[in-house]
């Protein structure tokens, strides 16, 4: 994904620190060197939920987190609007906007609840907000934060589906919208619905393609091509509509010709479950996909090059012991243009473990995503794992359980401490905190921190403290009729924090 980066010098007037927005130091007045930018909390953020489920029997749960934050101003709201739903042929439906803030109280179990009720409201930074709704009709979600809700905004979104196409766990991080996204691991074949959910945050509408690759390169797709969003509207694209080619494996690339969007790919499989497919870390000739179960019974690694150049890849799992290379899967030619896979199987072999990939000698940019099942036979499900970014200085989880959830933690080139902090539980309970040091090359599946007297879901927010770069991931389990349902999100940079330049006045510049 790209990040637009705008230049914003303003003389004597503070600059504001919004999310998705960097301001650069202007030149330094003669012979003064410049002035080092202050880390600030962002002041706005926005989140981009899709519509959780096209199941009846769907049960879906949100949960919003704002880390505390120093320096944070003490007002401040947050609050999440319903998207109007699109069909793929462009058609509305009743699924119109209405305000989701206000004191939302949670249903009983399967009561809907209209496009005007408050899915949640959320609480003071620190403590996690949840909510609900169920069956087939949750609409895509806008959501705003300003003030001392801005830094570290998190939403999450999870699914339980008890049956049918894409049974099992499905669970996606709410993302900031963007202009460029890329999608390693979606397929058009025969037991699988895949809809790439775009939704449109501004007051215009926003006009997209769709492009996919498979194995032998581009296939066309005409009706991928100028799509429109309009405002304040999602629009789920079934990704099988778009081409009569049945294909395994693809690599979906989303381009936004004019305004930008929120993107995800819901990855429905007839027989062993689905889940959400996150947008893959931009471009890039070395990548991290973090935290592949350690009972992972096959693993599947999926890449695409969209440069001119063919990539050669050196493939390597970072172990709770070190860098290892599996057995048979070195390295990974990656042809230009044209997606990729390799069959790593039971990769992790009961232990914790994560893939880096390096480049052999050329450095060549590429994305790239694990498709990960548990289970086995009729009982098995899939998740997924895009290359992402490092944690850098912060990242958070918004929705665990105190026996759900494992956190993996890889520092891929240099020995890391991390802390990690267990929120207040949404219901109650007092927050909790552990330090653990990574060692370089290694993988671990950390006992994560529960707060004590926990009652409710809590958050995890995941500091890089010294050391190299972290990686993160978040695997949310919860086994029903024999299936081991299970979610994976990576936890990049939640960037609430922005540089912004310390300014001085300086006349002499408009005497010139």
């Amino acid at each position: 994904m790209n990040r637009t980066t705008l230049s914003l010098i303003a003389g004597t007037t503070a600059v504001a620190a919004i999310t998705a927005f960097a301001a650069l130091e202007g030149p330094a007045a003669s012979g003064a060197a410049p002035k080092a930018a202050a880390n600030l909390p962002v002041e706005r953020t926005s989140l981009l939920c899709p519509a959780p489920s096209i199941s009846d029997i769907a049960d879906t749960s949100y949960t919003s987190f704002t880390p505390v934050t120093e320096g944070t101003t003490s007002s401040g709201t947050a609050q999440l609007q319903a998207a109007a739903e699109q069909s793929a042929d462009g058609t509305g439906n009743s699924q119109t906007g209405g305000s989701q803030t206000g004191k939302g109280a949670k249903g009983a179990k399967g009561a809907k609840k209209t496009a005007g009720q408050p899915v949640l409201t959320p609480k003071a930074p620190g403590t996690p907000a949840t909510g609900d709704t169920s069956g087939s009709d949750g609409p895509a979600l806008i959501g705003t934060a300003d003030g001392r809700y801005a830094p570290g905004w998190t939403l999450q979104e999870t699914t339980e589906v008890a049956a049918g196409t894409g049974r099992g766990l499905q669970g996606v991080n709410c993302s900031a919208a963007d202009s460029e996204f890329w999608f390693p691991g979606a397929s058009t074949s025969a037991d699988r619905t895949d809809y790439v959910h775009l939704t449109n945050p501004d007051d215009s509408a926003a006009v997209v393609d769709i492009e996919l690759y498979g194995k032998d390169g581009a296939i066309k797709s005409p009706l991928g091509e100028n799509l429109t969003v309009p405002p304040h509207a999602s629009k789920p694209i079934l990704l099988s509509t778009l081409t009569d080619e049945r294909q395994a494996d693809l690599t979906v690339h989303v381009s936004v010709r004019s305004g930008r969007l929120g993107a995800a790919v819901q990855a429905l499989d007839a027989k062993v479950g689905g889940d959400w497919l996150a947008p893959a870390a931009d471009p890039a000739p070395s990548l991290v996909l973090p935290g592949i179960p350690k009972d992972a019974t096959d693993v599947r690694l999926i890449a695409f090059t969209p440069g001119g150049d063919d990539a050669d890849l050196k493939v390597r799992l970072a172990s709770p012991d070190g860098l290892i290379t599996p057995a048979g899967n070195e390295t990974l030619h990656v042809k230009s243009g044209m997606t990729t896979t390799a069959d790593l199987g039971a990769v992790t072999r009961g232990e914790a473990g994560s893939l880096v990939l390096t480049p052999t000698d050329q450095s060549v940019p590429v994305v790239a995503a694990l498709q990960v099942l548990r289970g086995k036979g009729d009982k098995q499900e899939t998740a997924f794992i895009p290359a992402t970014a490092p944690v850098g200085t912060r990242a958070t989880s918004a929705d665990n359980s105190a026996k759900g959830s494992t956190l993996a933690l890889t520092a891929p080139t240099a020995t890391a401490t991390v802390k990690v902090t267990a929120s207040a539980g949404s219901e109650g309970g007092t927050a909790a905190t552990k330090t653990y040091t990574i060692k370089s090359g290694t993988t671990q599946d950390v006992d994560a921190p529960v707060p004590s007297g926990l009652q409710g879901t809590y958050a995890l927010t995941v500091e890089t403290t010294s050391g190299g770069p972290v990686y993160a991931s978040r695997t949310l389990a919860a086994t029903e009729g024999g299936v081991p349902g299970f979610t994976i999100q990576t936890l990049p940079n939640d960037r609430g924090m922005v540089a912004v330049p310390r300014t001085t006045q300086d006349f002499s510049v408009v005497q010139k």
